[in-house]
């Protein structure tokens, strides 16, 4: 039985279910990515947990804003939810003039999903095997190091790395991850915050150097890592999170029950060995956990912003 709800989420067509209406996870990253991957799996246990048909719908493009359109002018059911990031839900709401929409009245938290690994990783040819000693390089050697970024979560992390201690370091934006290691691995930028399981095979072959991750727990892809608190890294609050959303004034009910079923979800050890083979750290929560934390990384995100003066393109 179960078997047949795990396929059925992933072929029924959207119309149909035992209610008339499959309910629907739209995300704004296009399919075979690490976000698209990480929802599969949340939408398959889900389709157990509830009882009918939960698909994926792509909506890429306008960094996000396409999807969380579609969700934010959707019913509120229950039928529809978004997979927001800190990208979607705090950046590009506070950094656009006037901003898409607001991402506190405009959604419904649902629950947490968890949080993306992000390592952070060095150039081997640096004369550094820890982060106090590639900090003291880059004192040493103020405004001739460079730090690449593919990501709004990453660029932050650099600053909020760097600047408590003032240190210098040239910024470089990439548009992926894959580009950034490969300039990395050739020295031609010395240091990044990386995400998903791109990192771990060229750290085994010494290719590049990871340092830290920003994980609560060590990652099982580099288990020999520490954590940013392990390193002595403090200030970094910035999260590669991932969460669900639903419109606005979605009912109580229907909200701790759809939270619930995330909950159940993220804590079976199929799902979590899933989770674990993408470099995704699952974590679960109640919509008013959820609330609470969306609030606190905008807080450290707008704070951030300002106080260092960063523009967003």
């Amino acid at each position: 039985m179960r078997f047949l709800l795990v396929l059925a989420a992933l072929l029924v067509p959207l119309s149909v279910n035992a209610q008339g209406k499959a309910t629907r996870i739209v995300v704004g990253f296009p399919p075979g990515g690490a976000a698209d991957i990480t929802v599969r799996i949340v939408a398959q246990g889900l389709a157990v947990e509830l009882g009918q048909p939960v698909v994926v719908e792509n909506r890429p493009g306008a960094d996000s804003v396409i999807a969380a359109d579609a969700v934010r002018t959707a019913p509120p059911d229950g039928t529809t939810l978004f997979m927001g990031t800190n990208t979607a839900m705090v950046a590009i709401p506070s950094a656009r003039t006037p901003p898409p929409y607001d991402p506190f009245k405009d959604f419904t938290p649902v629950s947490r999903l968890g949080s993306f690994t992000m390592f952070l990783v060095v150039s081997p040819t640096l004369p550094a095997q820890s982060v106090a000693a590639f900090l003291d390089h880059v004192r040493a050697n103020p405004g001739k190091l460079n730090y690449a970024s593919s990501n709004s979560a990453a660029r932050l992390a650099g600053v909020q790395l760097l600047a408590p201690q003032k240190l210098e370091m040239v910024h470089v934006p990439y548009k992926g991850d894959a580009a950034a290691l490969n300039d990395l691995m050739t020295d031609r930028i010395q240091m990044m915050f990386g995400t998903g399981t791109g990192v771990p095979p060229l750290a085994r072959e010494g290719r590049v150097r990871v340092l830290a991750t920003l994980l609560e727990a060590r990652s099982p892809l580099l288990a020999e890592v520490p954590t940013a608190a392990e390193a002595g890294i403090r200030g970094i609050t910035i999260d590669p999170w991932a969460a669900l959303f639903a419109p606005a004034k979605l009912p109580a009910d229907t909200t701790a029950r759809l939270s619930r079923a995330v909950k159940a979800v993220l804590e079976k050890p199929d799902s979590r060995e899933q989770f674990e083979r993408q470099g995704f750290a699952p974590h679960a929560s109640t919509s008013e956990e959820l609330a609470a934390f969306h609030k606190s990384q905008w807080d450290a995100w707008t704070r951030t912003v300002r106080e260092n003066n960063i523009k967003f393109d």
